[in-house]
C-alpha cells in the first residue's frame, strides 16, 4: 500500500532543552554546574556570549509562554460568556443577477464578491471529500480545532515564524466569517475558542456548507458554484471526482496553484492535486482503482472567456440598470449582495435590432464617406407607450471604450421639438388649422429674421401645414402669438409630454426661437415625450427595472411608474395627425416602410452649414423611438462629412430615419397593427378650415439660411409623365397651372399674397379626416377625387430645395378646381437643387 499523503514533519512535542534541564545533583544535593572546584573554593562558571543569549532566549520564552497562558486562561475564564461576532459583512453576499425582461435570459450580475450560495445538499460529495482531504482530514471527528497545530504556531511565533498553517476548516471558516488577518498570539487563542463555540452550535454539515460557499477560490470565485463556473463552466452539482480534487486543490494558493495565474505553468497544480487525490484513496473516498485513473494528469481546463460585464453596448443596459437601482427605495447592500434576481425591461430581441441598426448605418456612413467609423455616434432610445418601459437602449458599439451613452445625453433636439410648440398652441386656443407666417420675417424684440431652409416663401400656413413642411417662421409665430409668454408655454408643454431639462444639457434658450430645438434633450427623453402623444396625452415616467425578487423568490420591488395627464387627448390626437403627415407627405416618408401607421418628425440642428445633431424621432401606437446621430469625440463636430453622396448635407431623414426604420422593422415584428385615434379638430369652431383657392408655389429667395433646424432633404430629379411632358426647374415659380395635373391647387399657399394655407389631400399633415378604422383618408372632407387615379405618393418640386418631402400638392386634385382635374394624369416632379448655402434640417 502506498504512503499515506503526509504535511511537513513537525514534532508535536517540540520543546527547547534547557541547561538546567540537563543539570545533574550530587549526592548533597548540589547542582554539577555549581559545586566548589578543586581546591576547595566556590566560584561560578564563566558567561560566555552564547550562554548569555541562550538565557536571553529562555527568559524570552517563558514570557511568551506563560503570557500566551494567561491570556489562554483569561479567555478560558471567559468562555462561557463568549458570544459570535457580527460576521464580516463582505463573506455573507451573494451575486445579485440582472435579466433582460423575460426573466431568464441573463444580462450581467452584480455584486460585492462573485458568489452564489447553494445548499449542502446541491454539493456534490466528490467536492465535500476532495476539500476535508485536502484542508482537514480529521474535519468529521474533530471538536473545530487541533491541538498539535496550536502547538506548532506557538513554536513558529516563538521562532519568529508566522501563524500560518495548522488551521482546521471550522478555524478557516471562522477566520474568514468573524475575524481579521492579523497574524497574533491573541487571534489565533480567539480563533479556536470560537471554532470550538460555532461547533457546539452548527453540525459538521452546516459549517461545510458555509465554508464552501465562502472560501476564494481564485478567477474571482467565492464558493464551490461561482468557482465550478470560472474553472470548469459548470454548476457545482455536475462537479466530477477529478474537477472536484483540481477546486480542493487550488484552496492552498490560488495565485500560485491556478495557471491562469501563473502564466500557464500547469507543475504546481498537478503535484497539489495528486497529493488530494491520494490523501481522498487514503481516508477511504476513492477506490485504488479511480486513484490509478484520474492521477496520471490533470482534468481538462476549458479556455473560458472571462466575460466583461460592462464591456460592448450591454454595458450601457448595466449602467442604466444600476444607476436606476440607486434610486429605489429597498435596502442598496442587498441589491449588490443579496443574491437577488433583477428583471429589467429591456427586450433582447429589440436590443440586438437596436445594435444592428445602429451599427450597419454607422458603418456605412463611414464607408461611404472615407471617415472613421468610430467618430460617428449613433443613439436609439425606445419606450413602450403605455408601460414607459425602456425596451431598447443603444448608447455606443462598446462601454469599456467609451462611457458616455449617447442615447442618455442631450443635445439639441432641432425640429423634433415642434411637435410640444403645436401641442402648446392646441392647449391654448390654436386649431390645426390657424394660420401662421411662413414667410421670412423679425419676431418682435428680436433683431435677426427668422428664415426657413433656403429662404423659402410659403405665405400664411396652417398648422398641419407648418408640421408636414416643418416650417421654421409658422412655428415662431406661433411662439409669438400664444397668449401670455408663448415661449414658456412651450417648454411648460415640452416638460410635462416627458422632454425634461436634464443634467449636463446647456441652458434652455426660452426665446421666441425655442420652438425650433435650440433645447438640448437626451433621446430617451424624446422617446418618452413622444411616446405621451401616442399614450393619449398621458405621461408615464419612463424605467428600466420591472421588478426584483429576493433570493427565495419573494418579489420585493415592482415598477409602478409615475403618470400625470399632459395634454387632453383630442391635443394628443390632433398632434399625432400632424405628425402622421409628416410620413406621409413629408420629411419623414421613408418611413411609410414600416407598412403601419406610424407619426413621427425629423430635425437637423445646424448653424452655419455645420450640422451638430440629427434626429427622428417617431411612434406606432405601442412603441415610440428616438434616434440621434453625432460626430466627435464630444458629439460636437460636423455631421455633414459623413453626409450620403446624394444629399447636400446630413438630414435627419437620412440616417437618423434609416436607422429608426431599421430598428422598428424588427422591434415591431408580431405585433397587431393598430390605428391612432382619429383627429378631433380641436378649436375648430374658432379656426375652420380655410377657403380653397387657388395659390402660387412658396418662393425662394437667396441668401443664405440661418435657421438651424428646417427638415428638408433634397431627391434626385424625377421624370414627369409624358401626359404633362412638363418640367420645373429648381428656381421657376411657376403657377399651378403648369404643374401636372395630379397637383391640387390648394396644395400651395400664395406666399405673395399671404392667401389661406388649404388642406393637403393626402397626409396627415393635411386637413383630411381619417376614415372609421383610424387610417387618414387620401382626400379631404371636402374634396372629391379626381379621375386620375393618382396617389398621394409623388414627389413635390416645388423650387424649394425641399424635395425629400411628399407634399399636399401630390394628392388627388380637388374636382372643383378647375385647373388641376385633368383626367389620366399620374406625372410626379422634378426635383431641386441646394442653390444656397443652407443649415436647415429635415
Amino acid at each position: 500500500m502506498a504512503e499515506r499523503p503526509r504535511g511537513p514533519r513537525t514534532s508535536a512535542s517540540s520543546k527547547s532543552r534547557t541547561p538546567s534541564a540537563r543539570r545533574k545533583t550530587d549526592a548533597k544535593g548540589a547542582s554539577a554546574a555549581t559545586r566548589a572546584p578543586k581546591g576547595g573554593k566556590k566560584g561560578k562558571k564563566k558567561l560566555t556570549p552564547g550562554r548569555v543569549i541562550r538565557r536571553i532566549a529562555l527568559t524570552l520564552l517563558t514570557l511568551i509562554v506563560v503570557g500566551g497562558l494567561a491570556s489562554a486562561a483569561f479567555v478560558v475564564i471567559s468562555y462561557q460568556n463568549l458570544k459570535l461576532p457580527d460576521p464580516n459583512a463582505a463573506f455573507t453576499t451573494n451575486t445579485s443577477n440582472i435579466y433582460y425582461d423575460d426573466g431568464k435570459t441573463k444580462l450581467g450580475d452584480i455584486e460585492v464578491q462573485n458568489r452564489q450560495s447553494i445548499r449542502y445538499d446541491e454539493m456534490p460529495t466528490s467536492i465535500k471529500n476532495a476539500t476535508v482531504a485536502a484542508e482537514n482530514n480529521t474535519f468529521w471527528t474533530d471538536p473545530g480545532y487541533s491541538v498539535q497545530g496550536m502547538i506548532r504556531a506557538a513554536v513558529n511565533i516563538a521562532r519568529g515564524g508566522d501563524l500560518q498553517g495548522g488551521s482546521t476548516i471550522t478555524q478557516q471558516y471562522i477566520k474568514i466569517m468573524y475575524l481579521s488577518q492579523d497574524q497574533t498570539i491573541t487571534r489565533k487563542f480567539k480563533e479556536v475558542l470560537l471554532s470550538r463555540k460555532l461547533s457546539e452550535k452548527m453540525s459538521k454539515q452546516e459549517i461545510l456548507t458555509g465554508y464552501l460557499n465562502t472560501i476564494y477560490f481564485g478567477r474571482g470565485a467565492y464558493g464551490i458554484q461561482a468557482a465550478s463556473k470560472a474553472y470548469f463552466d459548470i454548476d457545482a452539482k455536475d462537479l466530477t471526482i477529478p474537477q472536484s480534487a483540481v477546486l480542493a486543490a487550488v484552496l492552498n494558493n490560488p495565485a500560485y496553484l491556478d495557471p491562469d495565474a501563473n502564466g500557464g505553468d500547469t507543475e504546481p497544480l498537478l503535484n497539489r492535486y495528486r497529493y488530494v487525490l491520494g490523501s481522498m484513496r487514503h481516508s477511504g473516498f476513492i477506490s485504488q482503482a479511480e486513484y490509478t485513473k484520474d492521477v496520471k494528469k490533470l482534468p481538462t481546463l476549458p479556455k473560458i472567456k472571462i466575460s466583461d460585464k460592462y464591456g460592448g453596448s450591454k454595458g450601457f443596459l448595466m449602467k442604466a440598470a444600476e444607476a436606476e437601482l440607486a434610486t429605489l427605495p429597498i435596502d442598496q447592500a442587498k441589491v449588490r449582495g443579496g443574491g437577488y434576481k433583477i428583471t429589467t425591461t429591456f427586450d433582447e430581441k429589440a436590443q440586438k435590432a437596436a445594435v444592428k441598426a445602429a451599427e450597419s448605418n454607422t458603418k456605412e456612413a463611414a464607408e461611404l464617406s472615407g471617415h472613421k467609423a468610430s467618430k460617428l455616434h449613433a443613439a436609439i432610445a425606445s419606450v413602450d407607450v403605455n408601460t414607459g418601459a425602456v425596451l431598447a437602449m443603444y448608447g455606443g458599439p462598446d462601454y469599456i471604450e467609451n462611457s458616455r451613452n449617447w442615447a442618455t445625453t442631450p443635445r439639441a433636439t432641432a425640429s423634433t421639438f415642434k411637435p410640444f410648440a403645436l401641442a402648446a398652441g392646441l392647449e391654448n386656443g390654436f386649431s390645426l388649422y390657424s394660420q401662421f407666417n411662413g414667410n421670412t420675417f423679425t419676431p418682435p424684440g428680436d433683431g435677426v429674421p427668422i428664415r426657413n431652409e433656403f429662404s423659402t416663401q410659403y405665405g400664411q400656413v396652417s398648422l398641419l401645414k407648418a408640421t408636414a413642411e416643418s416650417i421654421n417662421t409658422a412655428f415662431v409665430d406661433l411662439d409669438t402669438q400664444l397668449p401670455g409668454d408663448g415661449p414658456q408655454k412651450v417648454v411648460d408643454i415640452a416638460q410635462k409630454l416627458g422632454a425634461i431639462k436634464e443634467k449636463g444639457a446647456q441652458d434652455w434658450d426660452v426665446n421666441n426661437r425655442v420652438a425650433i430645438g435650440s433645447a438640448q434633450v437626451s433621446p430617451v427623453n424624446m422617446a418618452n415625450a413622444y411616446a405621451t402623444f401616442a399614450n393619449n396625452g398621458e405621461y408615464v415616467q419612463n424605467h428600466v427595472i420591472a421588478e426584483i425578487k429576493d433570493n427565495n423568490g419573494k418579489i420585493v420591488y415592482k415598477a409602478e411608474p409615475k403618470t400625470h395627464r399632459a395634454i387632453s387627448k383630442d391635443v394628443s390626437a390632433d398632434v399625432s395627425y400632424a405628425l402622421q403627415g409628416v410620413v406621409k407627405d413629408g420629411t419623414g416618408s421613408a418611413a411609410q416602410s414600416l407598412g403601419r401607421p406610424v407619426a413621427g418628425k425629423t430635425g437637423t440642428q445646424g448653424v452655419d452649414d455645420k450640422i451638430t445633431s440629427a434626429w427622428f424621432t417617431g411612434y406606432t401606437k405601442q412603441i415610440a423611438t428616438s434616434v440621434m446621430y453625432v460626430a466627435g469625440d464630444g458629439g460636437t463636430e460636423n455631421l455633414d462629412k459623413y453626409k450620403r453622396p446624394y444629399d447636400p448635407t446630413f438630414f435627419g431623414s437620412s440616417y437618423p430615419l434609416q436607422t429608426w426604420v431599421d430598428y422598428m422593422e424588427k422591434a415591431t415584428e408580431g405585433q397587431k397593427i393598430r390605428d391612432f385615434r382619429q383627429p378631433a379638430y380641436v378649436n375648430r369652431d374658432k379656426f375652420p378650415p380655410p377657403v380653397i383657392k387657388k395659390s402660387a408655389p412658396p418662393k425662394q429667395t437667396s441668401g443664405t439660411d440661418n435657421s438651424d433646424n428646417n427638415d428638408k432633404p433634397e431627391k434626385k430629379t424625377q421624370k414627369q409623365d409624358k401626359k404633362s411632358d412638363k418640367t420645373e426647374d429648381k428656381s421657376s415659380d411657376k403657377s399651378n397651372d403648369d404643374k401636372s395635373s395630379d397637383k391640387s391647387s390648394d396644395d400651395k399657399s400664395n406666399d405673395d399674397k399671404g392667401q389661406s394655407d388649404n388642406k393637403s389631400s393626402d397626409s396627415g399633415g393635411s386637413d383630411k379626416k381619417s376614415s372609421d378604422s383610424g387610417r387618414t383618408d387620401d382626400t379631404t372632407s371636402d374634396d372629391t377625387k379626381s379621375g386620375d387615379g393618382s396617389s398621394g405618393d409623388k414627389k413635390t418640386s416645388d423650387g424649394s430645395g425641399s424635395g425629400d418631402k411628399k407634399k399636399s400638392d401630390s394628392t388627388k386634385s380637388d374636382s372643383t378646381t378647375s385647373d388641376s382635374t385633368t383626367s389620366g394624369s399620374d406625372s410626379t416632379s422634378t426635383d431641386t437643387t441646394k442653390t444656397s448655402s443652407s443649415t436647415g434640417s429635415n
